[in-house]
């Protein structure tokens, strides 16, 4: 990756953290990891049986599945400010702590608490996104690719077992609320794990006031704009398949619990996709063969979400799955970015902040799509445009890595 920057941050001049502390500290990256996607895969594996039993209608279940990219896009263009005032890590705590508060409120069988709840804890999943680069730069700059994979592959595990165990965990307990609140206690967790990583950052920073970059005069870069442009792309159709996806194969007449099935499929591959793309991408050379391999499976799996037959949906969750394997090679470019923990913070905070407003058309677009024509023709068709033009733009991002 001969174009981005790795030098490695200032803060990497401090004396190195005892064992126990880096210990302590990818426990709770994995504990992160195991909640960047659980909130929102447990609730679109549930909205059917939500919008059943809490009876909300067509607007407001367009709208639902659109929250998380929307507060991503707000929330998350807050970062760089609020690590500049409190620092890193102090800002991943807070975000937990909202994380934690919003997906049990969630659990309250009401439309209102429903909004609520994701709208407060997606909010602090957005801190959460946009810091962790620069957290990962900061306590691992010389292991910025393994650390990312391993949040990564957490992430898509947590998504993963949500995806699969939600629909029959909410049949246990009664209650599709129910099931989606329980979702919370996996924030609690990423929540406690991270206080002791606060509390030895807090005890062991340098008094003084944080370098805070802004992100906005980067879109005047070449970097920034392909980053985000790349990041936009992927995010409007991770998301909007991450929303539909079962839900669209329960009304083309799969059951939930099959959909569910099929769901947790296409995010179990995206496990091991997203570690050889990595390997694969970190190699001399081998940085935008990855990005077009990825890229091309995208399309060619929503090409098969839209012609072949419900029976076969394992197929496209597979392709999918392998297409969805492109956000962690972006998340090491963010990570690798920016000449210190600011730039980088900086870079995460455009490209994410600004992607995910974009990409909420995804999620809203395709449910109002949906309910206007009765059918899934018209959105898939939209999505296969998509990946189309996301090929076009990482061959762009990748012009100067090639060789």
């Amino acid at each position: 990756m001969a174009s981005i920057s790795s030098a490695p941050p200032a803060t990497a001049a401090r004396q190195p953290k005892p064992r126990a502390a880096v210990v302590v500290s990818v426990i709770a990256l994995v504990l992160i990891g195991l909640n960047l996607r659980a909130g929102i895969t447990g609730a679109s594996a549930l909205l059917h049986d939500l919008q059943l039993v809490l009876g909300y209608g067509p607007l407001v279940a367009s709208v639902i599945p659109s929250i998380p990219t929307l507060c991503f896009a707000v929330a998350g263009a807050a970062t760089s400010w609020l690590t500049g005032r409190i620092g890193v890590e102090k800002s991943i705590l807070l975000s937990l702590g909202m994380l934690a508060a919003g997906l049990l409120v969630r659990g309250i069988p009401s439309t209102g608490m429903l909004v609520a709840g994701t709208v407060l804890g997606m909010s602090g999943l957005a801190v959460c996104n946009v810091a962790m680069p620069s957290f990962i730069r900061e306590h691992f700059a010389d292991r910025t690719s393994l650390m990312t994979a391993l949040y990564t592959v957490t992430m898509t595990t947590g998504a993963t077992v949500t995806a699969v165990v939600v629909v029959p965990l909410a049949q246990v307990l009664g209650s599709p609320s129910a099931g989606v609140g329980a979702i919370g206690i996996l924030g609690v967790a990423a929540f406690l794990g991270f206080v002791p990583v606060a509390l030895h950052a807090h005890r062991n920073s340098v008094r003084g006031t944080s370098a805070h970059v802004s992100p906005w005069p980067l879109l005047r870069t070449r970097k920034g704009v392909l980053l985000t442009a790349t990041f936009t792309l992927q995010a409007l159709l991770a998301y909007a398949l991450l929303s539909w996806f079962p839900y669209m194969l329960t009304t083309m007449g799969l059951s939930a619990a099959e959909s569910g099935l099929m769901f947790g499929l296409m995010q179990l591959v995206s496990v091991p996709a997203g570690m050889v793309l990595i390997a694969v991408g970190s190699r001399p050379r081998m940085l935008r063969p990855a990005f077009y391999v990825v890229s091309v499976t995208m399309l060619i799996g929503v090409a098969a979400l839209l012609v072949l037959p419900v029976s076969l949906a394992a197929v496209p969750a597979v392709l999918l799955g392998f297409g969805l394997g492109i956000f962690p090679l972006v998340m090491v470019m963010i990570s690798r970015s920016g000449r210190d923990t600011a730039e980088t913070t900086a870079l995460s905070t455009l490209a994410q902040s600004t992607g995910y407003l974009l990409a909420t058309v995804g999620p809203f677009g395709m449910g109002l799509l949906h309910s206007a024509t009765g059918g899934w023709t018209l959105p898939l068709a939209l999505l296969l445009a998509i990946a189309l033009a996301q090929i076009v733009v990482v061959h762009l991002l990748t012009a100067k890595t090639k060789g």
